[in-house]
């Protein structure tokens, strides 16, 4: 998605990576409860969970050194990958033929299993052009079925790295594929950080993100899926190169325009690095290869911080497709960045529209499966 090319430091990223972020609600599991070695209570190489696991260890003590060398190897469906503490840098893709794959970090700390490149929309490519920003992702997932757990998702690109070049855009996953499930996950970025996605206009993909953490700037969650954020950390970011306000977006929904149901975020919470009202809360995405897209998003039972505008938490994309006219909402919010102190810039469910304004509705009869055990 569009925006201006500005400078902003790796910090966030690498003390993150690190081990040095932000507490975000997702402690690893009590020491006690691990088995020994590299693969937690998972199991190892020797006693493996089934015939259909494979353990990624950049040390070669598991089956592989590499994320995507594990995906390679993984042919057909229902593969589970166990995924060493380490930090993977490479981009990963998860074809459609991989249906229902699970990702499991497992020290069952997300912080420990890092999967970072530092592509951007303007980065040339090695055979010429450039990747774009649906190219520009560390992670591409197009298959149904995935599922992640204590996982994080990175891209590092820094502004600088292009200096003056608009193509800033740098995805740290791009979600494509119907019933996809993550829980206890990190996705770190700047601008564009989360696709949520589906692979065409009619396939209306159904996402589950439960107890995860997203920070970024400029619309770091977007695309067309439907998707269902519960108990989730948004985290917006200092954007040093910037002065005033706004410094980004958090949601840029493109939802189309026969899908009910896009964005839906329930008793979630929003906070920032940045000062006070330097952020909006959401902006239509209305792409140029979809002019029908009538953008949707639901904010509900959930605490947004004072780095929000509560003013005006809501601004245009494009002049031509005004929020006014997309699918925004709130519901029973609270916190500095929720006060409704002019209400026609803050739409409110009432309480009959709040009663389908949940994750059962959202995902249509689809329940993901429930978190593991210390999850």
């Amino acid at each position: 998605m569009p925006s201006p090319s500005h400078s902003i430091g790796r910090r966030a990223l690498l003390a993150a990576s690190a081990g040095a972020a932000l507490s975000v609600g997702l402690a690893a599991a009590p020491s006690a409860a691990r088995s020994p070695g590299p693969f937690g209570r998972f199991g190892s190489p020797v006693a493996r969970r089934d015939e259909r696991t494979l353990y990624v260890h950049p040390g070669s003590l598991g089956d592989h050194t590499t994320v995507q060398a594990a995906v390679s190897a993984a042919s057909g469906a229902g593969w589970t990958l166990v995924i060493a503490p380490g930090t993977y840098r490479e981009t990963v893709a998860v074809s459609t033929a991989r249906t229902g794959m699970t990702w499991i970090g497992a020290s069952e700390d997300p912080r420990d299993v890092v999967v970072v490149y530092d592509n951007a929309a303007g980065t040339t490519r090695p055979e010429g052009g450039t990747y774009g920003t649906s190219g520009s992702a560390t992670t591409t997932v197009q298959a149904d079925g995935f599922t992640a757990r204590w996982v994080t998702f990175a891209n590092d690109f820094l502004r600088t790295d292009l200096p003056g070049n608009p193509g800033t855009q740098a995805v740290a996953i791009k979600v494509q594929g119907d019933r996809s499930a993550f829980f206890h996950c990190r996705f770190l970025g700047h601008q564009d950080t989360l696709y949520a996605d589906s692979m065409s206009l009619s396939a209306f993909a159904r996402q589950y993100f439960a107890h995860c953490y997203v920070e970024g700037d400029v619309d770091f969650v977007f695309g067309r899926a439907t998707a269902v954020f519960e108990h989730c950390h948004f985290r917006t970011l200092l954007r040093p190169d910037l002065a005033s306000a706004p410094h980004g977006f958090v949601f840029a929904p493109s939802t189309a325009g026969a899908n009910p149901y896009g964005y839906l975020a329930s008793r979630c919470r929003v906070t920032s690095e940045a000062p006070d009202g330097y952020y909006k809360l959401a902006r239509p995405w209305v792409p140029s290869s979809d002019t029908t897209a009538w953008p949707s998003l639901v904010v509900r039972d959930s605490v947004l911080g004072p780095g929000i505008d509560a003013t005006a938490p809501y601004a245009n994309m494009r002049e031509a497709y005004p929020w006014q006219s997309q699918r925004f909402a709130e519901y029973r919010n609270t916190g500095p960045g929720a006060e409704i102190t002019v209400p026609e810039n803050r739409p409110q469910l009432t309480p009959g529209e709040a009663e389908s304004a949940t994750r059962a509705t959202y995902l249509g009869g689809w329940c993901p499966s429930p978190p593991m055990s210390g999850a």
